[in-house]
């Protein structure tokens, strides 16, 4: 009898293990129209976002700004899921000593993603949205110097 209640245990805890990790797995897939190539041109300069997927839990990009033949700006984003959570992590050359910085997402859908740090002194809030024609607009926001402040970036996908 003991032999069967442990047998039906194990079997119980390997199905929850098993059903827990295709969740989490599956979680990050909401975002997969963020792969690819991204850029907005405009007078200021040009802005490239590179989004590609490292395995089943984690994508990557690297996004720059250049102006001519300068990078005014340039960091690396890591989405990853833990556990339940999407979290994008920042790391921008030059601020917060080159260390990455975590915004969980507070939304998800197949068309807008929602990442907030309310600790974090400028932006607190990251949304990605999923536009018409291959577009997706990066929006930062958040108290700057004290004042609310937004700035939106439309890329097209290339």
């Amino acid at each position: 009898m003991f032999q069967k209640i442990t047998l039906i245990a194990l079997i119980i805890a390997f199905v929850s293990c098993q059903k827990k990790e295709s969740v989490e797995k599956d979680k990050i897939k909401i975002a997969d129209w963020l792969i690819g190539n991204w850029e907005n041109t405009s007078p200021e300069g040009v802005l490239s976002e590179n989004w590609q997927k490292l395995n089943d839990s984690t994508f990557s990009a690297s996004s720059y700004f250049i102006k001519g033949k300068d990078t005014l700006h340039f960091e690396t984003i890591i989405l990853a899921q833990l556990g339940e959570t999407l979290t994008y992590k920042a790391t921008v050359k030059g601020q917060n000593n080159d260390k990455p910085v975590s915004f969980p997402a507070t939304s998800e859908s197949d068309k807008q993603l929602v990442f907030e740090n309310a600790k974090h002194d400028y932006p607190q809030k990251i949304t990605y949205t999923k536009g018409a024609n291959n577009t997706l607009t990066a929006e930062i926001s958040g108290n700057l110097n004290g004042k609310p402040s937004s700035e939106k970036f439309v890329m097209t996908k290339k």
